[in-house]
């Protein structure tokens, strides 16, 4: 008779096959009832609505919606196409946000299809899909992207209302620029006679500076006989004139995110107090911090790292293989490789202090900084060679964020570009605040990246001679919660006044982040 060990295991290999075809929705036909319940009691699935479920983590804690917001728009597509086939597709600001990359979930997915109920389908952790009784538009005008059925970018641009074009600014202004000639909008605007429509677009156009298809869509439509009155739809014009050779739309919304923000930021921040005129006091403080940084840093990943560890590390009075245990090996490979990180972090500042481009320093040394992290790992194996080889290959989700970082393609777009803006910024205190945010923003690497975007952080206050900042693991609350209201709502002056507040302390020499010694 099978012991339950090997019940479980015959019932996993059930669920890879399933994950192996592609599936991440999970129907209660896909299993038996032995293999459904089996899983779900041991942690492996996860109900997501009666007869629905995705795969989860056993050691997930109660209320984790990791799983849910990595699964999210896989399930949705799976879904929908269960429930009405090909006779639905998203509506047109959600298609506009997914064409310009903005994998955000949403609060509520509004779905249109003849066979919509006109109500809302609750799913976890309070979101929802509420399908809408709609006509659907020409099958022409209707796209696949991931599974999912969207309004085509002209189309959407066409569909969407006047008010999406102020309350998702940056999101508009992104799908705007990948629009590279009037003709494929003028096609939709001609066919439905969409006059008002017309005038609001060329607009918009005329707005982010493609001055010619907004006069190419006003000649036109007047030339055919329809009435267009010009209208900008947005609230403000742009200081930033975006390239008409952009082809990534990541790219063009990073643009956007970084001119938008840039204003709240400086106005939140303290004034920059300038290079200091001793470089040795500056890093003989970053040498102080050391331990502090490397505590707190560390601690908000999730280690367990004391002072004596952190200082034996640094000591050079470490062996990671003499204890057994795999997570305190886990642990001081990492302070290890912190700290060797954090040495090459202080050969940049120092550079950035002699008067370097913080930007270009950051954007020439950043790599080594993480090889110097994951060093001691590759060195013990836990860590392969290959990862150090760049930028990630493969998807990677943010816990209990419903930001969903860009596609791996796209890191080599806005990687370099995040360097290029940091380069070319005069405010100080525009490069911390957004050098950091957009950083994890991006999500460059499999793992690190919060190290990383600190470690960043510290060069770009070093270029206003601002003091390395600790974020103290106390703090990594409303830290975390800060980021996230930036990359799901825009709204940067939250990290912003964080930020500042912690860096005004340390000028200040207010009691800050501390280390328990045990």
């Amino acid at each position: 008779m099978a012991t339950p060990s090997e019940k479980l295991a015959d019932s996993l290999q059930v669920l890879k096959a399933l994950q192996n075809e592609g599936a991440t929705a999970i129907r209660s036909a896909d299993l038996s009832r032995a293999h459904r319940e089996r899983l779900v009691r041991n942690g492996f699935l996860q109900e997501v609505m009666k007869g629905w479920y995705i795969p989860a983590r056993p050691d997930r804690s109660a209320g984790d919606s990791t799983a849910w917001y990595t699964s999210y728009w896989d399930f949705c597509a799976a879904y929908l196409e269960h429930r009405f086939g090909d006779r639905w597709c998203l509506s047109p600001d959600r298609s506009l946000a997914l064409h310009v990359g903005n994998r955000t979930v949403p609060q509520q997915l509004l779905v249109h299809t003849p066979q919509g109920g006109n109500k809302p389908t609750r799913l976890p952790h309070g979101t929802s899909l509420f399908d809408v009784r709609y006509a659907l538009p020409d099958q022409k005008t209707v796209v696949a992207m991931d599974g999912l059925r969207l309004f085509s970018l002209p189309s959407a641009l066409v569909a969407c209302g006047a008010g999406y074009f102020e309350q998702r600014a940056t999101d508009a202004r992104a799908a705007l620029a990948m629009v590279r000639d009037a003709s494929d909008v003028l096609s939709v605007l001609l066919e439905g006679g969409h006059s008002t429509v017309a005038g609001r677009l060329a607009g918009a156009f005329r707005n982010i500076g493609r001055e010619k298809i907004a006069d190419e869509i006003v000649k036109t439509m007047k030339h055919v006989g329809y009435d267009v009155r010009e209208r900008d739809p947005f609230s403000q014009k742009p200081a930033l004139t975006l390239p008409t050779r952009e082809s990534s739309p990541y790219a063009s919304r990073l643009r956007i995110m970084w001119e938008a923000m840039r204003e709240p930021v400086i106005e939140i921040f303290p004034a920059a107090p300038g290079l200091p005129s001793d470089i040795a006091a500056y890093m003989k403080r970053v040498e102080e911090v050391y331990v502090t940084d490397a505590y707190h840093s560390l601690s908000i990943e999730g280690y367990r790292v004391s002072a004596e560890l952190i200082e034996r590390v640094r000591s050079g009075d470490w062996n990671p293989d003499k204890d057994e245990q795999d997570r305190e090996k886990r642990n001081a490979l990492a302070a290890r490789g912190y700290y060797d990180a954090f040495l090459s972090v202080s050969q940049s500042v120092a550079k950035v202090l002699k008067g370097e481009n913080a930007g270009a320093v950051a954007g020439d040394d950043h790599g080594d900084w993480y090889r110097a992290l994951w060093g001691p790992g590759v060195e013990a194996g836990i860590v392969t060679a290959t990862d150090l080889a760049g930028y990630r290959n493969a998807p990677v989700f943010i816990r209990r964020s419903m930001h969903t970082p860009p596609p791996r393609e796209a890191v080599r777009d806005t990687m370099p570009l995040l360097f290029e803006l940091l380069a070319d910024e005069p405010e100080s205190a525009v490069r911390v605040v957004l050098g950091h945010f957009v950083f994890v923003y991006i999500h460059p690497y499999l793992d690190g990246n919060g190290r990383m975007g600190r470690f960043l952080m510290n060069v770009m206050l070093a270029s206003g001679g601002y003091p390395w900042t600790v974020i103290p693991v106390e703090r990594r609350n409303d830290y975390m919660a800060a980021l996230e209201a930036a990359s799901v709502e825009g709204n940067i002056e939250h990290f912003a006044a964080f930020l500042a507040q912690l860096i005004t302390d340390t000028i200040e020499g207010k009691p800050g982040a501390r280390v328990p010694r045990r």
